[in-house]
Order: C-alpha cells, then structure tokens, then sequence
C-alpha cells in the first residue's frame, strides 16, 4: 500500500529569516504519513541503551497477542542487522519473528538498516535520502499494519537518536502518528531525569508519552520504587505502568556467546554445550580441594589450561552427578594428551582462550546479554514478567 502525503500544518511555518529547530519536522516540505490510521499502535522508546526495550517489546507482544488476534511489528530503523535473502534486517525484528511468526515480509519489519556509511552517504545528500527515507519506513508501516488490531514499533534508544540523519527516535514516532512508553533503569533520580529530558524532546514535536516502566528493579525494592518514582513521574505527566523485577535469567548467556565474545576455541561438547547458561563465573587460581564446592550446574570455571587438577576434579564430579556449565582453559595452554581424552570422555563443555584468566573474566562480566532466538528457557519469563508487572489495560487505553 503507497503511503498518502500530508502537507505539514502551515500554522507551524518559521518566519521568514529564522533558523528551524533541527528536531521539527520539515514544514516546507512534503511529509509522508502512513495511510494506516485505524490500526492501534504504540512506539517503544528508551532512556540509553541495553536498557531492556526489546525485552519489553518481546513481552508486550505476547501480551497484545492474547488481546487482540492480530498483531504487527516494526523497528523503523536498526543499528545491528543480519543479511536475510538479501535484505539487511535488524536482529530484533529476526528475534521477534522468529518467536512469534509475525507473517509479514521480514524486510518490512526492518525498513531503514543504518550501515558504517549510512550517516556519511546522508550529509552529503539529506533532501532527497530523507524523503526517500521517510517513504520507506512508511510504506513498511503500512505493510506490517495490514489487518492488525496493534502495531508495535520498536525504536532505537533515547528520544534523540537517529537526529544526526533527522530521523530521531521522536520524529519516527512523530511520523507513524504513534504514542509513546519510554523504558528506562530502576530507581528514583536517575530514572526521573532522563525521562523528562526525553520527554522534552517528544514534547517539542508533539508526540504524547503515554507512560513509563522501570526495569531491573531488585524485588525488594519495588514497593518503595513504585510509590516514589509514581510521584515523581505524575508530576511530570507520565503515568508509572509498570516495575519490572531483576530476572538473573536474562542476564546470564550462554557458552556459545561466551565463545564468541573471548573468540574461544571448542575442544569438547560444542554441539551438546552451546546453550549452557551461565549463572556464575569462577575463576580456579585456587587448589583443587578448593575448586570442590563451586563444581555446580550454571557455573563457568575459569583456570589456565596447565590446571590439570582442577580440569580432573571437574570431571570426577560430573561422573557423580550433573556436570558445571562448561570450563574455559586460558593463556593459549592447551591440554596434555592424556588429559585430551579425559575430556573428550566427559560431557564438560570445554572451551580454551589465548588470554590469561583475569582478562577472560573481565570480558564476560562485562558482556551485553542480548536475548537470541535460541534462549526458549528466557521466552516464557520474558512474557510472565510484562504480563505480571505492566498495567496493560492503563497502557492499551492510552493508545
């Protein structure tokens, strides 16, 4: 379906000589809206990023799913994309329809694909790449919307982001004609700050905040969280939805990510280990008496690959009973023969690495855990904890 233009509100126009704010829409220029105005929709936007949007989005969409009995999806514009018969699709948009099987086109799902020269190739031409730009996305729009009851968009972080190739987060929503929620960390400042310094920028171009949920919030702290950060909020307009708990679960990864963020080798159990979730990450510098009482299931030992005692405790105690989540063997050292066939014996997953343990460590602390379309385990979570502590019914009325 072609998308319909509108001519911006003349009433908006800057008076001759002035300089136009860079976040408004164009006025003195056609702009393309989606013709699809009867379908519900809303845009899911976030205070930084990794703050757990698309965990929101891949919960808010089963949620939607058992309300309404077609629902669309849509991330305008992606930073991290996967080749998908020949498309560059955003791998939210490939999460999401795996889960789901959303039954649109892949490639209208993820319209725009921002490549390492996409921003260059836009400042040397913007007129003529934005409009086709904002065609684009609309037209996709109208694809994914076709006979749906709700439309989810998801954005790409903050309310400003996308503004250097005028495509912001605020004007994408500005242009689908949709209202906002805006998730951001737990907490009571913090959290309260940046959503009014996004809700400004969403002010300036008209879109409505409809709401806010706060994510990663410890159980503990979520009675004295929800009534402080629910004032703090109301009396910026923005009504709390939802405080979503700390889910261990969602943040753990698992062997295969791990491989891939120390660039590790797989010397044992790749096609059994790869989806081990790691719960805990132990570093073996101690005796082997020592390493006994963390030889449990969900846990990673760390320990240079000359550690042979400490490689035979864990596999003695996978003989016994249920074997750690895996071992990575450090500083390049790679195993004695002998101890080879030990392993190749076990179903440890082993994995070695050329850095020592510490800088291994560090790099998987410091991992950011994106939800893939092979953690089945996190999905059914993911759903109970937007369905358990999100107002759905204050949100959907809002739309």
């Amino acid at each position: 379906m072609s998308a319909a233009p509108l001519h911006a509100s003349p009433g908006s126009r800057p008076a001759t000589g002035a300089t136009q704010n860079p976040f408004e829409l164009p006025t003195n220029a056609l702009l393309r809206a989606p013709t699809n105005d009867v379908t519900k929709r809303v845009f899911v936007a976030a205070t930084r990023m990794n703050d757990g949007k698309t965990t929101t989005c891949l919960g808010l969409f089963a949620a939607l799913q058992s309300l309404y009995p077609r629902v669309g999806f849509i991330k305008p514009i992606g930073q991290r994309f996967v080749e998908v018969r020949g498309h560059q699709v955003d791998e939210d948009s490939v999460l999401l329809d795996t889960i789901y099987q959303v039954r649109v086109p892949i490639e209208s799902m993820s319209p725009v694909a921002v490549d390492s020269t996409f921003t260059r190739r836009f400042l040397r031409n913007p007129a003529p790449m934005l409009e086709e730009l904002e065609d684009k996305i609309c037209r996709a729009f109208d694809r994914v919307s076709w006979e749906k009851d709700f439309t989810l968009i998801e954005g790409t972080g903050h309310a400003g982001v996308g503004s250097v190739f005028d495509l912001s987060n605020a004007r994408v929503a500005k242009l689908l004609h949709a209202k906002v929620i805006i998730v951001t960390p737990g907490g009571i400042g913090r959290p309260i700050d940046e959503i009014a310094m996004n809700k400004a920028l969403f002010d300036k171009l008209g879109v409505e905040v409809i709401g806010a949920i706060l994510n990663k919030v410890e159980v503990s702290k979520i009675p004295q969280i929800t009534e402080y950060a629910g004032i703090g909020l109301a009396r910026l307009g923005v009504p709390l939805l939802g405080v979503l708990p700390i889910q261990s679960l969602l943040s753990a990864p698992n062997l295969a990510q791990v491989a891939e963020e120390i660039s590790g080798q797989w010397i044992n159990a790749r096609e059994t280990g790869a989806n081990e979730r790691v719960h805990r990450v132990v570093v073996g510098a101690m005796a082997a008496s020592g390493i006994v009482e963390f030889l449990k299931p969900g846990v990673l030992i760390i320990t240079p690959g000359d550690r042979e005692d400490i490689v035979m405790a864990a596999i003695s105690r996978a003989v016994k009973g249920p074997a750690i989540a895996g071992l990575i063997l450090t500083n390049g050292i790679m195993p004695t023969p002998a101890l080879r066939q030990h392993i190749a014996q076990s179903r440890i997953p082993v994995i070695t690495a050329a850095e020592e343990s510490y800088t291994i460590t560090s790099k998987i602390h410091d991992m950011t855990v994106k939800t893939q379309p092979q953690d089945t385990d996190k999905f059914p979570v993911i759903k109970r904890m937007i369905t358990e502590h999100v107002n759905l019914k204050r949100l959907l009325a809002s739309c």
